[in-house]
Protein backbone atom coordinates (compact mmCIF):
# COMPACT_ATOMS: atom_id res chain seq x y z
CA UNK A 1 0.00 0.00 0.00
CA UNK A 2 1.38 3.75 -1.02
CA UNK A 3 0.11 6.88 0.74
CA UNK A 4 0.42 9.92 -1.44
CA UNK A 5 -0.18 13.95 -0.89
CA UNK A 6 -1.19 16.01 -3.66
CA UNK A 7 -0.67 20.23 -2.72
CA UNK A 8 -2.83 22.37 -3.93
CA UNK A 9 -0.68 23.16 -7.30
CA UNK A 10 2.14 20.38 -6.52
CA UNK A 11 2.31 16.86 -8.19
CA UNK A 12 2.00 13.47 -6.43
CA UNK A 13 4.49 13.33 -3.56
CA UNK A 14 4.88 9.92 -1.40
CA UNK A 15 4.28 9.90 1.75
CA UNK A 16 4.88 6.27 3.25
CA UNK A 17 4.99 2.35 1.99
CA UNK A 18 4.19 -0.63 3.57
CA UNK A 19 3.61 -3.80 2.83
CA UNK A 20 2.98 -7.17 5.05
CA UNK A 21 6.36 -8.39 4.71
CA UNK A 22 8.15 -5.04 5.79
CA UNK A 23 7.96 -1.82 8.17
CA UNK A 24 6.26 1.25 7.03
CA UNK A 25 8.94 2.83 4.71
CA UNK A 26 8.50 6.79 5.08
CA UNK A 27 10.01 9.33 2.53
CA UNK A 28 11.98 11.94 3.57
CA UNK A 29 10.28 15.04 5.19
CA UNK A 30 7.56 12.69 6.41
CA UNK A 31 7.12 10.46 9.80
CA UNK A 32 5.10 7.97 11.98
CA UNK A 33 4.81 10.85 14.69
CA UNK A 34 2.75 12.82 11.72
CA UNK A 35 1.44 10.11 9.28
CA UNK A 36 0.59 6.96 11.18
CA UNK A 37 -0.16 3.98 9.63
CA UNK A 38 -1.92 1.23 11.04
CA UNK A 39 -2.58 -2.33 9.27
CA UNK A 40 -6.10 -4.03 10.40
CA UNK A 41 -6.34 -6.91 7.84
CA UNK A 42 -4.44 -7.75 5.08
CA UNK A 43 -7.06 -5.27 3.15
CA UNK A 44 -7.32 -2.83 5.20
CA UNK A 45 -4.82 0.02 5.93
CA UNK A 46 -5.37 3.05 7.72
CA UNK A 47 -3.43 6.55 7.87
CA UNK A 48 -4.42 9.33 10.30
CA UNK A 49 -3.29 12.42 10.19
CA UNK A 50 -1.87 13.87 13.42
CA UNK A 51 -2.23 17.60 15.05
CA UNK A 52 -3.51 18.88 11.10
CA UNK A 53 -2.81 21.95 10.39
CA UNK A 54 -3.19 24.49 7.44
CA UNK A 55 0.47 22.68 5.73
CA UNK A 56 -1.75 20.05 5.45
CA UNK A 57 -4.06 21.32 3.06
CA UNK A 58 -3.41 18.23 0.06
CA UNK A 59 -5.43 15.51 -1.62
CA UNK A 60 -4.33 12.16 -0.30
CA UNK A 61 -4.38 9.17 -2.19
CA UNK A 62 -3.35 5.35 -1.62
CA UNK A 63 -2.33 2.47 -3.69
CA UNK A 64 -2.33 -0.71 -3.42
CA UNK A 65 -0.76 -3.65 -5.33
CA UNK A 66 -1.81 -7.14 -5.24
CA UNK A 67 1.43 -8.57 -5.56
Amino acid sequence: MFWYQQPPGNGLKLIVATSTWTHNFYEDGYSEAKFEVNRKSSDYILMTIKNVTAKDEATYFCAANDH
